[in-house]
């Protein structure tokens, strides 16, 4: 071996220094790209809702897409706590706003109860939490449960289905 051969296997990166920014560069790469799935489920609902003038998006959409794109193997995350948990979430909200009008009791019982409900059903997704507390501050009828709330978590979970299987490569069966 001579000396240019030796001074270059001197200075290569051990195994376990490959693997570290094998690690690293990795970790980037899917971070990106969960914030590029965020990206895209908002922009969707944001531009649809210009589009076709029709509420497709509240806040704790956001929340959610931390979790489908950031956290996809998190039992919050799953399809059925998504769609489940803001669908209900939601439901306690507008029987809470609608007993009690906007009301401090309302907003601590719609949240209480959508905890609750949550747990008891295996739906528990902590961004739908926030859920009653958007229907009680909007003044929301009924159909909030379809519109938003229904479309916009559907649409959430098929994006991250979507997102996963064909962007990042990552096939995995949602435990619905």
């Amino acid at each position: 071996m001579d000396d240019r051969h030796r001074q270059a296997m001197a200075h290569a990166p051990s195994p376990k220094q490959r693997l570290a920014r094998y690690v690293a560069a990795n970790k980037v790469t899917s971070v990106l790209m969960a914030g590029l799935g965020g990206f895209g489920v908002i922009f969707l609902l944001a531009e649809l809702t210009v589009r076709f003038d029709a509420g497709l998006l509240i806040a704790p959409f956001g929340a959610s897409c931390v979790l489908v794109f950031g956290l996809p193997h998190s039992p919050l995350a799953r399809p059925r706590n998504v769609v489940g948990g803001h669908l209900i979430s939601t439901a306690m909200g507008l029987i809470a706003f609608s007993l009690l009008g906007s009301t401090p009791m309302a907003f601590g019982i719609g949240v209480g109860s959508a905890i609750v409900a949550m747990a008891m059903t295996g739906t528990v997704h902590p961004p739908a939490g926030a859920d009653p507390i958007v229907v009680i501050l909007t003044g929301a009828s009924w159909s909030f449960l379809a519109v938003p709330v229904l479309s916009g978590a559907v649409t959430i979970v098929a994006a991250g289905m979507l997102f996963r299987t064909f962007i990042v490569g990552r096939r995995e069966t949602a435990k619905i």
